[in-house]
């Protein structure tokens, strides 16, 4: 067990794509964390399946390495705003934090999010300009702009003089003078060791700690995983657990784990400073209190910000249930909802009493949201999705919503199409200025709303060149009405088998969504019309074949590519009357009503 003196404690905050992880990587490899043999992967601290595809950290996790007789617990913390309910419940874990920003870019939208959330918990940040050795690289001018953000989230004397050094992630090398030599990370390790304050607390006192995040073994159940606050554990020890009710239950500890490297180990004892799992307590949630049984003290709730954006889960009641999904029915999504829901208070789940058919998520965004469903999804669960709304608080009785701040990059001759498109969604421009390169930066505060479904107009406007990032601003006033989607869907009107004859005759309609050979049913969406209309569509009917025309002629037909989307695509794009079918191997876009009486309107017109 070390000494509390001999401990320190910090996380890692950046912008998306500022380089925190691969740093991460560096310093486990020069801390002689792994074999000389081993084969070790880029970004090893992003294990899960879905951060290594989308290439961002989703959860925050804990490593440890030594420095001399120093043990530096690191905590990495995601950069996107969405996943801010992870960076909130882990900076009560440290006593600092290393801010890394790209010596080119400088201070970005989510470098000032996560920079705000850990000056008002009164730590005192690290600045990393990491990145130093690209060419651009003009670590002066980002130093002054890190001051200035300082200044302007109103941080006091000690934080603004904040630490600061240089660095390279992909190189592997820190320094502190420009001058200095660039050999490896030590000058970081050093600094870290000077300017992060060691954990408070004395082993002598009673045991405290809070629960700040939830852990599931198959052997060992749930485990809490927090910081020490004061005194030790032991093995065996009775602890009081106080859930955020009130309630008072004693459990004797079964195993005490920590962290070295990469590695969870074993531990007989555990004092003030560590950041340990302890197993024994069943039903432990985030932010519950562990203390003494003879000192009780309850610690505070973890606050974090309120959802703002929600969608409902119901029953997949389509005709293609259960082809391809294990997990069916209501019972089972709302089970493995409440996992969720204990394990992430991130998330809000809401059951409605008057509708028994649909369970509701809130979350802080649509990428929020789109990781927890897309790994229900891989999970074996069939369910529909529905449309994405805001969600509406009345403040002195007059409606309010969210709003978000936008921070746009583009090409100077794709910046007034872009201003067009935001000001028709009740965008209001703050800020816009063109830097020497021809990019124009914009700013806008938009409702969140208007954001919904825009973000590929924005790829396609900008020729997938531009920039767009939001964070959360405040609750603002109602806007107004905001025009959605500009086309209308093509609807099937039967069951049945696509086929490259009906595919190609459809082309010209609009752009598909599904194959020749795929499957559909009466009501599905399979493709978008080129008018903002709806429209009705037999893609199924096959040519009339004659001694003339006959059906190997079919063969030569080339098509378009069918768009496919990804789930957090397509909850951007469907409409109110719009459901997406989400299935462990297809994703499918639905209408919610379909009657006769409109099939037969729809055919007359046709």
């Amino acid at each position: 067990m070390y000494s509390p003196d001999k401990i320190r404690n910090i996380a890692i905050i950046a912008h998306i794509d500022h380089g925190k992880t691969t740093l991460l990587d560096g310093l486990l490899k020069q801390s002689n964390v792994f074999r000389e043999n081993q084969i070790v992967p880029e970004r090893v601290m992003d294990s899960y399946d879905q951060e290594r595809e989308r290439g961002i950290t989703i959860f925050a996790k804990h490593t440890s390495i030594q420095h001399g007789d120093y043990k530096i617990n690191i905590i990495d913390t995601p950069g996107h705003a969405d996943f801010s309910g992870e960076v909130e419940r882990v900076l009560g874990m440290v006593n600092s934090v290393l801010l890394i920003v790209d010596a080119q870019e400088g201070p970005m939208p989510q470098t000032r999010f996560v920079l705000s959330k850990s000056l008002k918990m009164g730590l005192c940040p690290i600045v990393i300009l990491n990145k130093i050795d690209r060419p651009h690289a003009d670590p002066d001018r980002v130093l002054n702009e890190t001051f200035d953000l300082f200044v302007e989230l109103g941080a006091n004397d000690e934080q603004l003089d904040f630490k600061y050094c240089y660095a390279s992630g992909l190189r592997e090398y820190a320094y502190l003078d420009l001058n200095d030599p660039h050999e490896n990370f030590l000058p970081l390790l050093d600094l870290i060791i000077s300017a992060t304050p060691p954990p408070t607390g004395s082993t002598e006192n009673p045991f405290l700690m809070q629960s700040a995040t939830v852990a599931y073994d198959d052997y060992l159940g749930r485990q809490a995983c927090g910081r020490i606050l004061e005194g030790k554990v032991v093995k065996g020890q009775q602890v009081l657990h106080i859930d955020k009710e009130g309630q008072q239950a004693k459990f004797a500890i079964t195993r005490i784990e920590g962290h070295s490297g990469l590695e969870k180990i074993e531990m007989e004892e555990a004092g003030v400073g560590d950041i340990v799992c302890l197993s024994g307590i069943p039903e432990i949630t985030i932010g519950d209190t562990l203390c003494d049984p003879e000192k009780i003290i309850v610690l505070p709730p973890i606050k974090l910000d309120e959802p703002t954006v929600s969608v409902d889960i119901l029953v997949n009641n389509g005709p293609f249930v259960g082809k391809s999904g294990k997990h069916v029915t209501m019972n089972k999504i709302r089970e493995r909802l409440e996992r969720e829901k204990r394990a992430n208070i991130s998330y809000h789940i809401i059951e409605s009493a008057a509708d028994q058919r649909k369970i509701t998520v809130a979350g802080r965004g649509e990428l929020h949201l789109a990781v927890l469903l897309e790994a229900m999804r891989r999970e074996g669960f069939e369910f529909c999705i529905s449309k994405p709304r805001v969600i509406i608080k009345n403040i002195d009785g007059i409606k309010h919503e969210p709003i978000d701040r936008v921070y746009i990059e583009v090409p100077e001759g794709s910046s007034g199409g872009v201003i067009e498109q935001l000001s028709r969604r009740r965008g209001e421009m703050q800020h816009l200025h063109t830097d020497a390169q021809g990019i124009t930066h914009i700013e806008f505060l938009i409702p969140t709303r208007g954001l919904m479904g825009y973000r590929n107009e924005f790829l396609t406007s900008t020729r997938g060149l531009g920039i767009l990032t939001s964070i959360f601003e405040s609750y603002e006033p109602w806007k107004g009405e905001i025009i959605g989607r500009p086309r209308g869907v093509l609807v099937s009107i039967c069951a049945g088998k696509t086929n490259s004859y009906a595919c190609f005759n459809l082309e010209s309609r609009g752009e598909l969504f599904t194959n020749p050979g795929d499957e559909v049913y009466e009501g599905m969406i399979i493709g978008e019309h080129s008018r903002e209309n709806d429209l009705i569509v037999n893609i199924t009917k096959g040519k009339q074949l004659t001694n003339v025309r006959a059906s190997g002629t079919d063969e030569s037909i080339i098509l378009t590519p069918s768009r496919k989307f990804t789930l957090e695509q397509a909850i951007s794009y469907i409409e109110d009357d719009e459901l997406i079918e989400a299935t462990p191997d297809v994703l499918r876009l639905r209408k919610v009503h379909l009657t006769e009486n409109e099939r037969k309107r729809e055919s007359r017109k046709k």
